[in-house]
Order: C-alpha cells, then sequence, then structure tokens
C-alpha cells in the first residue's frame, strides 16, 4: 500500500521492535533518556556543576574526617568484685626542712601508714619548682583546657600507651645558692587501703602525739607546689586537677585542706575492656594490665577549702578522699567502612539532587522576570521583529 513492500523495505525495521524481554524490562525504566539532540549545554550550568562538585568533595572530606576520629561514649556502672588496695603518688615541695616535716596517711579502716618512712625527702630550692614552666597558681582558668585534654581516649592512649614513664625525675642539684635546702621535696607511691581516708604533712611535734621537741612556731610555712598527686598507676605525662600547681602564705598558722572524690576510669580503644578486678582471685589487676588501647587509671575531682587557723588547732596541709563505687568507662569507637560509604552516597546525591532543584528553580525565576519585562514592555515574540536568546547561551 505504501510502496515499502516494492522496493524490499519492511515498515517495522523503522520502529521500536516488539516483544522480547529486553523491550518489555523498559517499561519500567525511571532513569528515561534524552537525545543528546535535545540538550543544550551552558556556561551557567558548567559554574553550578563545578561549584557542586566542590561542595560534594569538601563535605565527603570532612565525613571521612569525623569518621577517622570516631567518637568517645561514656558509660557509668557499679564497680564489679572487691577490690583491696589502691596506690597513691605524691610529689611535693614545701618551704620547710624535710625533718621538721611528718608525713602520714589514715584510713576509715582505722590504719595509719607512716608515710614519711615510706616516701623519699630530698633538700631541694623553692625557687627552682615554683619558676618551673607549666607550674601556676591553683585555679587558673587557662589552664583548665590543658587539662580537659587528658580527659579524651586519644590524647590519653596517645600520651601513655607504648611510652610509660612509671619514675619520679631525679631532684635537681641545689648548689650552694641562697635559700637552698631550706625546702623539702617528699615524693614517691605507696599502697594504701581503698576506703575513704586522708593524708596530711604537718610540723614536727604537732598533730600525732608524737615524742621530740615541738617545732618552734616561727619556722611554720605551709606553702606548698604539688607536682603530681594522682592515684592508681603513675602516669607522669597525664595531668591531674592538682598538679603544677603551687599556694603561698605569710601566716604560720595556716590549714590547707583538699577534698577528693576519685573515679575509676578506664579509657580504651577496645570493644570488650579488661576488668580492674580480676573475677577469679578477687584481687586488683597489676597496673601493667593497661595496653596501647586500654589505660586503667583514676580521675579525682577536687575542691580546696583553705584558712588561716589560731595556735590551738593545728595547721598543715590535709588531703581528704572519697573513693566513689562508680566505674567510668569512657571509649572511643568508630563506625565500620561501610557505615562511611553510605554516608559519602547519601553526602553526593543530596548535594547534586538539592543542587539540580535549586538550578532548576533559578531558571523559573529567570523565565518569569523575562516574560514579565517582555509584557510590560508591550512586545513580544517574534510578530514584532524582536527575538530573544537565552541567558545561558550568551555567557
Amino acid at each position: 500500500m505504501n510502496g515499502f513492500a516494492d522496493h524490499g523495505l519492511d515498515e517495522n525495521a523503522f520502529g521500536d521492535k516488539a516483544g522480547g524481554f529486553r523491550q518489555n524490562i523498559r517499561t519500567f525504566d525511571a532513569f528515561p533518556k534524552t537525545k543528546p539532540t535535545y540538550t543544550r549545554r551552558t556556561s551557567t550550568g558548567g559554574y553550578t556543576t563545578l561549584v557542586l562538585i566542590f561542595v560534594s568533595l569538601f563535605l565527603s572530606s570532612s565525613e571521612f574526617v569525623r569518621w577517622y576520629r570516631g567518637h568517645e561514649t561514656h558509660l557509668f556502672s557499679v564497680e564489679k568484685g572487691v577490690s583491696h588496695q589502691m596506690q597513691i603518688n605524691l610529689d611535693i615541695v614545701v618551704p620547710m626542712y624535710c625533718h621538721d616535716l611528718h608525713i602520714n596517711v589514715q584510713d576509715a579502716s582505722g590504719d595509719r601508714i607512716l608515710a614519711g618512712d615510706l616516701l623519699d625527702k630530698n633538700p631541694t630550692n623553692w625557687a627552682h619548682w615554683v619558676d618551673a614552666t607549666g607550674t601556676h597558681r591553683l585555679a587558673e582558668a587557662k589552664y583548665v583546657k590543658e587539662e580537659e585534654e587528658d580527659t579524651h581516649v586519644g590524647h590519653v592512649l596517645g600520651e601513655v600507651g607504648g611510652r610509660r614513664k612509671k619514675k619520679f625525675k631525679k631532684t635537681p642539684w641545689i648548689g650552694r645558692s641562697s635559700g637552698a635546702g631550706k625546702s623539702c621535696r617528699i615524693f614517691g607511691s605507696l599502697e594504701g587501703n581503698k576506703v575513704q581516708g586522708d593524708f596530711h604533712i604537718t610540723a614536727r611535734g604537732h598533730g600525732y602525739m608524737e615524742l621530740g621537741q615541738h617545732l618552734d612556731h616561727d619556722a611554720f610555712n605551709f606553702s606548698h607546689i604539688i607536682n603530681e598527686l594522682s592515684f592508681g598507676p603513675l602516669y607522669p605525662s597525664l595531668l591531674n586537677p592538682l598538679d603544677r600547681t603551687y599556694v603561698t602564705t605569710d601566716d604560720h598558722f595556716y590549714k590547707y585542706q583538699y577534698y577528693l572524690s576519685v573515679v575509676p576510669t578506664i579509657y580504651t580503644r577496645s570493644p570488650s575492656p579488661p576488668p580492674t578486678i580480676d573475677s577469679v582471685h578477687n584481687t586488683p589487676l597489676p597496673p601493667d594490665s593497661s595496653n596501647r588501647d586500654t589505660v586503667i587509671t583514676n580521675q579525682y575531682a577536687a575542691t580546696s577549702q583553705s584558712h588561716p587557723v589560731n595556735e590551738r588547732t593545728i595547721p598543715g596541709i590535709f588531703f581528704k578522699f572519697d573513693i566513689e563505687p562508680i566505674m567510668l568507662t569512657v571509649r572511643e569507637e568508630r563506625e565500620g567502612f561501610l557505615w562511611l560509604m553510605v554516608r559519602i552516597v547519601n553526602v553526593i546525591s543530596g548535594v547534586l539532587v538539592g543542587g539540580g532543584w535549586c538550578y532548576q528553580l533559578a531558571g523559573w525565576g529567570r523565565e518569569l522576570l523575562g516574560r514579565g519585562r517582555r509584557i510590560r514592555g508591550g512586545r513580544e515574540g517574534m510578530l514584532n521583529g524582536r527575538v530573544y536568546h537565552d541567558e545561558g547561551d550568551e555567557e
């Protein structure tokens, strides 16, 4: 009828082939294609694409950095098992002669430890310690940020893991300068019962009933520098609330009182950190049970109530500590790699889709403004001889 058959042509060859699985499945195509001849590329679209690519790369890199750093979780729980002892680490300098100072520890169980026999006492120079780098007066706000860093898992493991220095540094040589040997450095570690207690530094002949001559009151000076005060394994690189602090007074009868609330703490990257109490023998694990991914220690909060006292009150430096019955586990976690890929895909797709919508809305807005101008000008279309070009073609 149409001459196709006369010339040996098949009319079906000029249309879509009917039938077949591949032809039928096209019905479900959610991504219809547009022929290149029906599309037009503009410089505005090119600029928009570059901006979207830059935004996608920036947000994707931010997601990767956040994934790599991980996030911290804090879990409070009642400490399991029965613990017995706790290590106390002290490094303090007092501007008095060593033989004029007495150090004692007494806990709620009634045990008294003559800490002066267990700790080291070295004559030293007061000026050397008060001018040391990082030493500051108690409660200076500018050092709070540095102390806050030592509560994060990454910082703690970086300072402690793999290179622990568990020794106090040596007392510097005092020489023959003025004031040399008139101060005393008291330092070391001792074991005490893991119960509420206190340890105090008083003058010879004051405090406990002791034999010997009382020290003259004019020799009292309980100004002090705390280089280290911590509980549990010794980690000198970790900063505690009272570390590197000093206070001074001109009064001979002055009572310094510190109230400490000690919280057992585990910093870990491991999904299942070891307990601090051996469940088999019901005894504390040794300090070296920590590894590169886990650090077992104790945090504490400190408050100070210090004031001058009369001659009927015992002056000195008093630390009262209480052990909290809870365990704090600070764990650094990182999601799986699949979670990261899903986040990045969501970010890129969201940017592209949102950018496409904004680009279309901007195009519709330009079109509406162009129509309004043409209507207000009284001329429109090709009938008046004026041709309107697309803004994208002009760029």
